[in-house]
């Protein structure tokens, strides 16, 4: 790695990635540093993420689901995090801040209404409640499979999945993760499928004795909320980074992000006023799906 020190901060990094090596999670091992000029020599987790195995094998996602899902679990359990910073109130709301700024107004083009600005802030205190009630652990933050290695244990690689990218990890809501990974900007997958590895996260954390949701209709709600806040913030990064560091490929990978963020605003009631700003900014017709 070579990050320099102006540019880049390697301490978190390292921190981060002693903690999920304890808990016996596939990451780099970082073999000598030299923070001084932003040097780390790291173990190799091949180059083929699970986005790359997923598009050429879709009939690997089963079981690549499965290892990340067991991973996380893992995760959770047994990664200590009480010197990691609190995604709190502050960290949330200024996330979900950057849809108007730089998604609504500054991509879209769009200037919202007295009205709609009283709506979108009722949505993220909504939001807000939710996410802030959830039972909280260790947050990876970016899990998802652009930052998954496949990994076949063969030269010290370990099992899968590799995990990458997790130098801004939180103590947060546990339902965090998940909406990364399933809920993925990268690739989509059908409902049944969400819901069926929702449900085998949900018994494998229970069974780990994680303080998730007893009933999951509840705790689904509390994943799709968690989720949502996500995708507006991502929604804001990827207009921003176009906009402001001129990197136009996350342009294309914006549609799949505004219905995951559609699609859960259109179950619930609270929601509804982000929806029909979504739907005049957008000009989008309603779609139907499963709802709680």
């Amino acid at each position: 790695m070579d990050a320099p020190p102006d540019k880049e901060d390697c301490r978190p990094f390292i921190e981060v990635a002693a903690l999920l090596g304890a808990a016996a999670i596939n990451v780099p091992r970082v073999l000598a540093q030299d923070l001084q000029q932003g040097f780390l020599l790291l173990t190799d987790l091949g180059g083929r993420t699970y986005l790359d195995a997923l598009r050429q094998e879709p009939d690997s996602a089963g079981t690549l689901y499965g290892a990340a899902i067991a991973a996380l679990v893992r995760m959770q359990q047994h990664a200590a995090c009480t010197t990691l910073p609190h995604y709190d109130r502050t960290r949330l709301l200024r996330e979900m801040e950057m849809l108007p700024e730089w998604y609504i107004a500054r991509h879209r083009g769009f200037e919202l209404s007295e009205r709609q600005r009283a709506g979108l802030s009722a949505c993220f205190e909504a939001l807000l409640a939710n996410n802030l009630a959830q039972a909280r652990g260790f947050v990876h933050r970016d899990y998802h499979s652009r930052n998954l290695m496949v990994c076949d244990g063969a030269a010290g690689q370990g099992d899968n999945p590799g995990v990458l990218d997790f130098q801004d990890a939180v103590q947060g809501p546990l339902t965090y993760d998940l909406a990364s990974l399933l809920k993925d900007a990268y690739i989509e997958w059908q409902e049944e499928r969400v819901l069926d590895w929702s449900i085998g996260y949900w018994e494998a954390a229970r069974k780990a004795g994680l303080p998730v949701a007893s009933d999951f209709g509840l705790f689904y709600r509390d994943f799709e909320w968690m989720g949502l806040q996500r995708h507006l913030k991502v929604l804001g990064i990827f207009a921003r980074l176009h906009h402001r560091d001129g990197k136009d490929q996350y342009l294309a990978d914006l549609p799949l992000v505004m219905r995951h963020a559609r699609k859960t605003c259109e179950r619930y009631g609270a929601l509804l006023p982000l929806l029909r700003i979504l739907d005049t900014v957008e000009k989008a017709d309603l779609k139907t799906g499963y709802t709680f």
